[in-house]
This record gives C-alpha cells, sequence and structure tokens, in this order.
C-alpha cells in the first residue's frame, strides 16, 4: 500500500546533465529493490513533461511506512548522494490527490539490432533484412527516458517512461524493480 512518500530531488550540477543524474539514481534504485526483493515501492515523477521530454528534476518514492524506512536504512545512494537533496517521508496528503500509473514503455529503436535479429531468426543476408526492415519503419519515440544498466544483463538500455491516466481511487499492485508497474498506480499530487 502506497500511504507515505519520499521526494529526492535532483541538485543543479552544471558539469552533469539532470538526465545523468535521474539515470544514476534509479540505477541504484533498480540495484536496491532487485537486493531486496522489493515489489512494493513504486515511484512518480512530479516535474514529468512531454514538451520537452523530461522526467524532470525529481523522483517520489512511493511505499508503506516501513518498506520506505527500510529502503532508506540502506545505504543504496552511494555516490549518487552528493547530487540529491532528500526530503522526509511524509503520509500522503489526504485531499487533492489523484492516482496514476507510472509505466514502462519499450520501443523497437534500434534498426540495426532488428535486422541483425531478424538475420538470426530466419536466415536472411543483409540485404534481405534491410529490404524487410527500411528505415522508416522505426517508430519515433516521443516519451522522457533514461540510461539505465540492466542488473540481470548488464546492458544498458533506455528506459521510456509513461505517466498513465489519473483514477479517482487507487489501484492495488505489485511494482518491477525499477517501481514502475503497468497495473498499480501510485498517488499523484
Amino acid at each position: 500500500m502506497t500511504s507515505h512518500y519520499i521526494d529526492l530531488r535532483l541538485l543543479p550540477d552544471p558539469e552533469v546533465h539532470q538526465r545523468h543524474i535521474m539515470g544514476a539514481l534509479l540505477g541504484r534504485l533498480h540495484l536496491a529493490l532487485v537486493q531486496r526483493k522489493s515489489d512494493a515501492i513504486g515511484v512518480s515523477f512530479p516535474v514529468y513533461s512531454l514538451r520537452p521530454p523530461s522526467l524532470g528534476a525529481m523522483l517520489r518514492l512511493h511505499g508503506s511506512e516501513q518498506d520506505l524506512q527500510a529502503l532508506m536504512k540502506d545505504n543504496w545512494l552511494g555516490a549518487v548522494c552528493d547530487h540529491v537533496a532528500i526530503g522526509v517521508l511524509q503520509p500522503v496528503p489526504k485531499e487533492g490527490v489523484t492516482h496514476r500509473m507510472i509505466r514502462r514503455r519499450q520501443f523497437k529503436t534500434s534498426i540495426e539490432r532488428l535486422r541483425r535479429r531478424r538475420m538470426a531468426r530466419k536466415g536472411e543476408t543483409a540485404e534481405q533484412a534491410e529490404t524487410a526492415i527500411p528505415q522508416l519503419d522505426v517508430p519515433r519515440p516521443n516519451l522522457p527516458y533514461v540510461q539505465v544498466r540492466s542488473s540481470s544483463t548488464g546492458h544498458t538500455f533506455s528506459l521510456f517512461v509513461e505517466h498513465g491516466a489519473a483514477y479517482p481511487t487507487p489501484i492495488e499492485g505489485r511494482f518491477n524493480s525499477y517501481g514502475l508497474s503497468d497495473g498499480a498506480t501510485v498517488p499523484w499530487f
């Protein structure tokens, strides 16, 4: 149950782009949630923007008071701590709150990777794969994203984040190891 929250605000740094700091912060959170085997902590981005696409300078953690206290007792922030102002654990406001699904969206954005995959799967030549997957077939994502490293594969990828529609009541459910969900909502205020 997401009864409480903590805001993590990115501090301005003229030498490091905000997107890199947010990526590092989400990467550290991912590792902490994987190590804790936690599916009860969600995230939101209160300063999220589609124009221009940006997650903003704040990451809000959502969960029960106990889950958030336990997470914050761990030294999961590491060196990212120098770039973040950590807010205090607070209960979700009683009024003016809606609920949103904050989820990951995946796009097939690398033409070369898609062509290599097709060649391996169908035994085609590079020319055949290029004909089958022309340059124009790739969707152009317009969602905010950060670069993160998967703890299971070690690969770096673009984590695109979509804020869903507002709901008047919460939808209970589980969150993935990035704090995102296709079924559970977090308070939005």
